[in-house]
């Protein structure tokens, strides 16, 4: 297969050559040819050394790459990347697991499948391509998902029309690649139930990058006044009900995710101790000093590029100090970030300015961040995009 070849300017080879997979549009001498989005295209040095091969894109990132080896990407390529995640997953004990039916099978750089994700809810897989090149090998992920767990799968469904990106000019349509399946499914995570409409729910239907922290929560609600904001389908609302809290209050400014939230907590060993609110964080905190033991902040990204990192920044030092200054004395806050572009020690002085606006003396008890079916390439930091803190509040 003849693929068209882009030559870096000099010098800019050695993140390639330390397996970043990724190359900025700015490091580009020259393009042999004329690839189009999602085209499989071979990286050289200016000395003309193979470097890699991957996806090509227009924009910042004009390619991800997908192996530092010259190979062919075919069906066996694809599904030896996908037998890797599986076995990797199976090491962690999400195979065959009882207890806890959802997870990540595939994540994107982590698992070296730049611009792809695979999640996995009881016996389908719910596949999202964030570019046009993972979109047009979908059909050897499903064949090679459904060979790698044999019978265990009954579907794989495509959801990729809400994540490429908004410029591509490929038609995308969500649908079945693989068997149907029932989108109102109910999993279980850590012996937990929840309701997944993976066809209608916000990413592919769940947050599963929070289910250690949720079982972290677990340990610190019993007998405990719990408030869950930006909730979504109630996540954290669901463990703390199940791990004894005396009440626990959910808000969300999203009428439809309070619909999932009670349908959720309907699931929990108490839900007449669950009250849930479709309103502003900040509008519901007014005038609730003293009244939560625990509070949980898990906003959406509030920055998905540089240009609003400062904003995002005031955002969540305004969002801490205010919920410092409302929780009860002897409190735990757990608060997060999901923005990739907000590292975790921007995010931990964000949260110390939070602290002296407040005027709390405050503890650090835990550093969070994603679970192991998320990895985290060590050469590829930029793959930790959730981080967070638990905080004691004297």
């Amino acid at each position: 297969m003849s693929l068209t070849k882009l030559y870096l300017a000099t010098g800019k080879e050695h993140s390639l050559k330390r397996f970043h997979p990724w190359v900025f549009s700015g490091a580009i001498k020259n393009i042999d040819g004329n690839p189009a989005e999602g085209d499989v295209v071979e990286v050289y040095s200016s000395r003309q050394e193979f470097l890699g091969m991957g996806h090509y894109a227009p924009g910042s990132i004009a390619v991800r790459v997908f192996s530092f080896e010259q190979v062919e990407p075919d069906y066996t390529f694809w599904k030896g990347k996908v037998q890797q995640a599986y076995d990797f997953r199976k090491r962690l004990g999400f195979i065959d697991n009882p207890h806890t039916d959802v997870y990540r099978l595939l994540y994107a750089e982590g698992d070296g499948v730049p611009g792809l994700i695979v999640d996995v809810y009881k016996d389908t897989a719910v596949l999202q391509a964030h570019s046009v090149g993972m979109h047009q090998v979908r059909e050897h992920i499903a064949k090679a998902l459904q060979e790698v767990y044999g019978g265990m799968l009954k579907a794989v469904y495509d959801k990729s029309a809400e994540s490429l990106p908004a410029n591509s000019k490929v038609d995308v349509q969500n649908g079945y690649l693989f068997g149907t399946s029932s989108a109102g499914t109910v999993v279980t995570e850590n012996e937990n139930q929840f309701f997944v409409d993976w066809e209608s729910g916000q990413k592919t239907g769940f947050f599963i990058d929070q289910r250690e922290n949720r079982s972290l929560l677990a340990h610190y609600v019993k007998d405990k006044s719990v408030l869950n904001t930006f909730c979504y389908t109630g996540g954290f609302s669901v463990y703390a009900l199940n791990a004894g809290a005396k009440e626990v209050h959910s808000v969300d400014s999203s009428k439809k995710a309070i619909e999932l939230t009670i349908q959720n907590a309907e699931l929990s060993q108490a839900p007449d101790r669950h009250e849930a609110f479709a309103v502003d964080t900040f509008e519901f905190l007014r005038g609730k000093e003293d009244r939560y033991d625990v509070i949980i902040l898990d906003p959406p990204a509030f920055a998905k590029s540089q240009k609003v990192r400062h904003n995002a920044l005031m955002g969540y030092k305004r969002l801490n100090a205010e919920a410092m200054k409302k929780i009860k004395p002897g409190g735990i806050l757990f608060t997060f970030s999901c923005s990739q572009v907000v590292d975790k020690y921007l995010f931990n002085n964000t949260v110390m300015a939070a602290a002296i606006e407040a005027g709390r003396n405050i503890k650090i008890m835990h550093h969070l961040s994603q679970p192991a079916d998320h990895p985290i390439s060590i050469f590829h930091p930029e793959g930790e995009y959730l981080k967070g803190l638990v905080l004691f509040v004297e």
